[in-house]
């Protein structure tokens, strides 16, 4: 499996965001941004090998189609063009391609989404699952029957009680008419733990810039595929009486893949496909537990670079506009996104990593760091930052539970300190990551569009800050007891780099 989420913001300062704004040119309109058909085009002037990239323009049909003739003039062939927020998804075996499109007049950026040629037809959880065996499950079942209305497998999760979500359930858990897709590896909505509140006509696989609505799609491409599968049952697992339950589990949930079938990695173009498709389709919420790949940060000084930021930008912001909340993972790097430097030596994760420092205000992590998005660091049992949450003051927005197997171990049947939900094939295990209290976080803002179904992406964002239970900086922030603290956390108790606002309370939010 690829990463799966590991994150400064770009909205971190008024001129970075500011700035941001500007190379886009625009704020994206709320009509549809249905793909418009490709044209002909040219013989590449040079042979190389074939590359995916997004070009970037502004959004009249003039400036579209001048651009579109002259990508066929420099061998590109055009994959999709997303009209209303002026992407073009291009493949071209032309070496010198994102340099002449750059030249291009009205092309506002351009540049490769990957550094490996496409092949014929990464994730924030740290380590890898625990499948809860049939003996383990009963232990678990046992104990969960000593518990009022609870799920069978309802003992072994913590998370629910921490943040009240087994409270909330009781008096409101969610309404069917709101759904958070889940942009990531899949879902195996055959699952009878998510069969109940999935969302077909919401879901999709975006794989290569193009969504495909065909039945089954959107579902996970191996058993070992199994974080989003795991990240739905989070949010929206049934109380049904057969094995969890979500935070939310009377909301609806779809899906929409958008790994590459070969490497598994999240690529630029799959992105923007994913939310353009959310907005369109209704969605409220989107969970993003992930990064677009190939580049941990994406470095504004880099051509390449900078087009993926400007794409996936122009999307969420698309999608925020439409009504669509996005919440992100903070990542598993433990890594300050309010720091001078970060060395990061994992980019790019398609190729080959070339060790660089970088710094996080003008090298982003996507699209975690974008303007609006709701960054999401992680907890354990304690409501102490889990060892792996990156982190950041001004940056974390929210925390949630994650899991914290190492330092943060709860009473529970299996003592195991990670998050237990749904896998593929009917099974249930357990995961640990920013990316598990991502969807935390967004079943937390579901239940809260559930009680205030008029309110916009940005008043969400507000009710969830101002109802998180306040956590203020530990004294310090040693938990391995070496004497030396694992990391510094700044700010103050109503706000600060750990914790941001405070820890998401499902059950504030259906008060």
């Amino acid at each position: 499996m690829a990463h799966l989420r590991s994150r400064r913001r770009l909205a971190l300062a008024v001129p970075v965001a500011l700035s941001l704004t500007a190379s886009l040119g625009f704020l994206p309109g709320v009509a549809s941004a249905a793909p418009l058909a490709a044209p002909a085009t040219a013989a590449a002037t040079a042979e190389g090998p074939n590359l995916s990239y997004v070009v970037n323009t502004r959004t009249d049909r003039y400036t579209i189609a001048s651009v579109q003739k002259a990508i066929a003039a420099a061998g590109g062939k055009v994959v999709v063009t997303y009209d209303r927020i002026g992407v073009i998804v291009v493949h071209s075996t032309n070496p010198e391609f994102g340099a002449t499109m750059r030249a291009t007049r009205g092309v506002q950026s351009a540049g490769l989404t990957r550094t490996a040629p496409l092949t014929p037809a990464g994730t924030t959880d740290e380590g890898a699952v625990d499948v809860l065996t049939d003996a383990e499950a009963a232990k678990v079942k046992a104990a969960s029957a000593d518990i009022p209305d609870a799920e069978p497998l309802e003992a072994d999760q913590w998370d629910l009680r921490s943040i009240g979500a087994d409270k909330a359930a009781k008096i409101n858990d969610g309404s069917s008419r709101v759904t958070v897709a889940v942009i990531d590896t899949g879902v195996d909505d055959t699952h009878p733990d998510l069969a109940p509140n999935f969302s077909k006509s919401q879901s999709a696989n975006c794989d290569g810039g193009v969504a495909d609505t065909s039945e089954g799609a959107w579902r996970p491409y191996t058993v070992d595929d199994y974080h989003g599968t795991h990240v739905a049952g989070e949010i929206a697992a049934a109380r049904n009486g057969i094995g969890v339950a979500g935070v939310a589990p009377g909301v609806k949930v779809s899906a929409i893949n958008v790994t590459d079938r070969k490497s598994g990695l999240f690529y630029a173009e799959s992105v923007v496909c994913a939310f353009v498709f959310a907005a369109d389709h209704g969605v409220e919420i989107t969970n993003n537990s992930y990064y677009v790949d190939p580049w941990l940060y994406n470095c504004m000084e880099d051509p390449d670079q900078k087009a993926i930021v400007d794409a996936v930008n122009r999307a969420q912001l698309y999608a925020q506009k439409k009504g669509t909340l996005n919440l992100a993972s903070a990542g598993n790097s433990n890594h300050d996104l309010a720091s001078d430097a970060i060395a990061d030596a994992t980019s790019p994760n398609d190729t080959t990593p070339v060790a660089r420092t970088i710094d996080p205000s003008e090298c982003f992590d996507v699209p975690t760091q974008l303007p609006g998005v709701v960054t999401v660091s992680a907890t354990g049992v304690k409501n102490e930052k889990s060892y792996y949450s990156t982190y950041g003051n001004g940056v974390v927005d929210i925390a949630a539970p994650g899991g914290d197997r190492r330092y943060q171990l709860p009473d529970t049947p299996s003592k195991d300190g990670r998050i237990l939900s749904t896998l593929p094939e009917g099974k249930y295990g357990f995961l640990q990551g920013t990316s598990m209290a991502a969807p935390h976080a967004s079943a937390v803002a579901a239940l809260l569009k559930s009680t205030h179904p008029w309110a916009s992406p940005k008043q969400l964002q507000w009710l969830m800050k101002a109802q998180a239970d306040k956590q203020a900086c530990p004294t310090t922030y040693d938990q391995n007891g070496d004497g030396t603290p694992d990391a510094v956390c700044e700010g103050g108790p109503r706000a600060n780099g750990f914790y941001g606002h405070g820890i998401v309370n499902a059950l504030k939010a259906v008060k």
